[in-house]
C-alpha cells in the first residue's frame, strides 16, 4: 500500500523535507509558509502531518492516497502532495499570490530551502 510507504519514510524530517522540495513549485512554497506559521521547519512540519495522517485518516483518504499515485511516474510525491493538500487545503496558485513568496522563499536559517538540503 502506497500510503504506508509514506508513512514510513516521510516521518523522518530529513526524507519529508527533500520530497517537499522534490515536489517544488508553489505548492512547496505554501507548505513551507504555513510550516513557518507554526515555528516549524518544514520538514518537521510535513513529517507531523504524515503522522497525523498515519494516526487519524479514514478509509476514503488512504484510499485516495492509493489513487493519486497510481500510474504516476513518482507515487510517493504525488501521494505525499494528496496527503497534505487534504490536511492543509493547500493548492497550488499562480506565483506571487501568497505575499512575499518566491522561488527564493523557502528559507530556513537565511538560506534557501535547496541549500539547506545538501547540507
Amino acid at each position: 500500500m502506497l500510503a504506508r510507504e509514506i508513512i514510513r519514510t516521510c516521518s523522518n524530517v530529513h526524507v519529508a523535507r527533500a520530497a517537499l522540495a522534490s515536489i517544488g513549485g508553489d505548492f512547496a512554497a505554501e507548505v513551507a509558509a504555513k510550516a513557518h506559521e507554526t515555528n516549524r521547519s518544514a520538514g518537521v512540519f510535513v513529517a507531523d502531518v504524515v503522522k497525523g495522517f498515519s494516526r487519524d485518516a479514514d478509509d476514503d483518504e488512504w484510499y485516495g492516497v492509493d489513487e493519486a499515485g497510481r500510474g504516476a511516474d513518482q507515487p510517493i510525491l504525488s501521494g505525499l502532495r494528496y496527503i497534505l493538500r487534504r490536511r492543509l487545503g493547500v493548492e497550488a496558485r499562480p506565483s506571487g499570490f501568497v505575499e512575499g513568496l518566491g522561488p527564493a522563499s523557502w528559507v530556513r536559517g537565511g538560506a534557501p530551502m535547496r541549500a539547506a538540503c545538501l547540507q
